[in-house]
């Protein structure tokens, strides 16, 4: 019995072609569920990247108004530039970058800072006159991958 087992184990010098098939078969199907998981992770990285500096945008913003007596009246991205040096505005990077800064209110004291990443999601920082702030972000989306970092209109 034991010469049977070591001569059938001599005839068979590879692997049959329904094993290689069944091999490649779940290979394909573990590159199927994995493959979308990383393109996503690209997105987030992207919007992670406009998050930090619309927040960098907004403790520049502040500081700003610490010299300016708590007035935002005046504040453009040149000048938060001059106070950081490594906000770059949007028509001169490739990477995210800081796309607008508006000041309103009638004593200047609200302003919207709006970062946009290499995606095009955008991602601003709203300071109202009472001092609160809101976060808001587009696209909105609701399914959770498809908006990346910004899920129902707010990060």
């Amino acid at each position: 019995m034991l010469y049977r087992l070591r001569q059938r184990s001599s005839d068979e010098g590879g692997f049959t072609l329904i094993e290689l098939l069944v091999v490649i078969l779940i290979i394909g199907i573990l590159a199927a569920i994995a493959i979308p998981s990383f393109l996503s992770q690209k997105s987030k990285a992207t919007d992670a990247s406009a998050k930090e500096l619309a927040r960098t945008a907004e403790t520049t913003a502040e500081t700003y108004a610490t010299d300016h007596g708590g007035n935002y009246a005046g504040m453009t991205i040149a000048e938060l530039q001059a106070y950081e040096k490594t906000i770059p505005s949007c028509p001169n990077t490739s990477n995210a970058c800081l796309k607008t800064v508006t000041v309103a209110g009638s004593g200047s004291e609200e302003y919207t800072v709006t970062a946009e990443a290499t995606d095009g999601h955008t991602f601003s920082i709203k300071r109202e006159a009472n001092g609160t702030t809101k976060r808001e972000c587009t696209p909105a989306s609701v399914t959770g991958s498809a908006g990346g970092g910004c899920q129902n209109s707010s990060w």
